[in-house]
Order: structure tokens, then sequence, then C-alpha cells
């Protein structure tokens, strides 16, 4: 059995398992089944998510985010924002960030009001459906 070194990060009540990828490669994302028990409340660690820090060129990093169920999500505020808090105490203190999600690129910067709250900036919403009772 393998050790699995994680942490676990909150952003306004989402949790998360973070996976330091910086150095070495834990997993490759094709884990669905070994995600979804990390993510299980009763018999895992318990997340929302799980999020792997890795890197990529032409960027400070990459945030490969993973809902519970173990499939890839697309992007999630909460976790970005604490993807950057981790990476920071990982030793990458910089005032802004520019980083790769599964949507796309990203730009991060700590707030100008409070040093310890991180701004996220979010692509622009391109498309709204309208169903009978819900918006999407």
């Amino acid at each position: 059995m393998k050790l699995l070194h994680f942490y676990k990060y909150q952003g306004t009540g989402n949790d998360f398992i973070m996976i330091n990828q910086m150095e070495t490669k834990v997993l490759d994302g094709s884990e669905t089944a070994l995600i979804r028990r990390l993510c299980d409340r009763r018999f895992g660690i318990g997340a929302d998510g799980l999020i792997l820090l890795q890197p990529r060129d032409g960027y400070d990093f990459e945030m490969d985010y993973f809902n519970a169920d173990g499939r890839r999500g697309s992007m999630c505020g909460n976790g970005a924002r604490c993807t950057v808090a981790f990476a920071r105490s990982l030793g990458l203190e910089q005032s802004s960030y520019y980083f790769f999600a599964p949507d796309g690129p990203h730009r991060a910067r700590l707030s100008t009001e409070k040093e310890s709250w991180i701004e996220i900036e979010m692509s622009d919403v391109q498309e709204i459906e309208r169903g009978q009772d819900y918006f999407l």
C-alpha cells in the first residue's frame, strides 16, 4: 500500500483534498474510483472535491480539479482560491498568479483590502439556458 500525502483546505464552506504534484506526480486523473473513495465523507477523507497542484509550462501552476464523484470538473472558484493559498503555503509567494484550470487560464491576486483574501478572475458566462423552472 502506497502512502498518499494530502492537505485539506476549505473556502467559504467548500472543502478540498489538495495534493502537491509540483515535483512528483502521484495521480494522473484517471483514478476516478480512488478519487470518489477519497472524497467519500463516511469511508474516505471526505471532501467536495480533489485538486492536484502541478506544474504547467507558461503558467505559475495548473489546478486539476475533480468533483467528489471522481470526474474532472470544469472550474470551482472556491477551489481556485484554495489552490492559490496552497501554492503560497508551499513557497510560491507572489502578489498575483496566472494559472491553468480545466476550463482554461485564470488570474488570481491577493486582495488589496485583506492580505489573506484571494481574488479570482472568472470567465464570463457565454450562454444561459432557460428551462421551465431553472436557469443554467
